[in-house]
């Protein structure tokens, strides 16, 4: 085996996401390089919202015990006022009382708000900005369940009606803006008893990512991009395996998301992707010198879950396995690289700028032969 990823073995510094040797049980030095110019949040093993540094690797156990690698695009969050709800516009009937110690918030401290209102006002914050946008926000209740509403004030188009527990949660409500140019989050008809809430985040995208905070003024998370890990020695050009476990971010991807071993170039390279524009559809190719070798696409339940993909190449012997089933036939004819061409992993694109992967990586492993039919089904199984 070559490089190894994840799989519950994570180190991380700065700018560099360490692999897993399974020999040693050591990390060792197949570093990937790492970039994001900017710090961002995640969750902890502990469940709670925490912050990585500017050029530090996000291991997210957001539901998984093993913790994943959290790869985003450069998001911004339009709310200035992230946590501090008296900054925004507040209903009358409606009461807000900043960090309160009644309960914790996500991050673990006492920076949450408790809102109580009258059952048919709230609160909401409204911005400039048009198109399809993602509002989200955390809640939980006083006591009990109750509902509340989430939907847009600027001529809304869907209201949410929202189970809200005693324990936090994030609601999500995404469309496009009902006005010209105005957008926003509303959380309406609350309860006497009250809620609490934290996290508001209004982002210009069809889906929504994690925490942007902010205190007084937008505020930009930059995107993550990890690569070139390994060397011509740590693969084997003729023949092995490309395999991962991944989840995309998105039912419907919006550019191509790449987990490559190549040259460094275009025309050299096999690759595992969520194809551009397809719904819950997966494809792996393999270029020689510019030229395809086998292209094929799968079809999966839900891409939003992590699915196992083995990609096997080997001259004449093309296969893709997904979730312990051999996806599609066995493509007999087609050429692989000479040796050492292959030298490095990488999760992007070549050219970054156009396919860095976005979504969450629980496992990358290359193999340095072709395994069999029964190996496969194991593997992704």
């Amino acid at each position: 085996m070559a490089v190894k990823l994840g799989n519950g073995n994570w180190a991380v510094k700065e700018d560099k996401l360490l692999a897993y040797n399974d020999n040693s049980g050591l990390f060792f030095n197949k570093e990937f390089d790492f970039s994001r110019g900017s710090t961002a949040t995640y969750v902890g093993r502990d469940g709670l919202i925490a912050s990585a540094a500017s050029g530090v690797p996000r291991i997210d156990f957001t539901n998984d015990t093993k913790g994943h690698l959290l790869l985003e695009p450069s998001r911004t969050n339009l709310l200035p006022y992230s946590e501090d709800f008296t900054q925004w516009t507040v209903q009358s009937g409606t009461t807000i009382t900043s960090n309160t110690t009644e309960t914790l918030s996500p991050s673990g401290e006492y920076n949450a708000s408790k809102i109580v209102s009258n059952g048919s006002v709230g609160f909401y914050k409204q911005v400039a900005v048009t198109g399809v946008v993602s509002r989200s926000i955390y809640l939980k209740s006083v006591t009990g369940t109750v509902n509340v509403k989430l939907k847009d004030p600027a001529l809304t188009v869907t209201t949410k009606t929202l189970s809200v527990t005693e324990n936090w949660q994030r609601f999500e409500l995404v469309e496009s803006n009902g006005h010209a140019s105005l957008s926003g989050l509303w959380i309406d008809d609350i309860p006497s008893s009250g809620i609490y809430a934290w996290g508001g985040q209004l982002e210009s995208g069809d889906f929504s990512t994690s925490l942007i905070p902010t205190t007084g003024a937008t505020s930009t998370r930059n995107a993550d991009v990890c690569n070139n890990s390994g060397s011509a020695q740590d693969f084997n050009s003729e023949e092995g395996v490309l395999y991962a476990e991944i989840a995309a971010l998105e039912s419907t991807s919006s550019g191509s998301k790449f987990i490559a071993i190549s040259d460094g170039t275009y025309n050299n390279r096999a690759s595992i992707l969520f194809s551009n524009g397809a719904t819950n559809q997966i494809r792996c190719f393999l270029r020689v010198g510019g030229t395809p070798q086998v292209d094929k696409f799968s079809n999966v339940s839900n891409v939003k879950e992590f699915n196992k993909v083995a990609f096997s190449y080997k001259e004449n012997e093309f296969k893709v396995f997904i979730n312990g089933s051999q996806a599609g036939s066995t493509d007999t004819s087609g050429s692989v690289w000479s040796s050492g061409t292959i030298t490095k992993l990488s999760l992007t694109e070549i050219n970054s700028a156009l396919g860095a992967f976005n979504g969450k990586v629980r496992n990358v492993q290359v193999f340095t032969e072709a395994l069999t039919d029964e190996q496969l089904e194991k593997l992704t199984s």
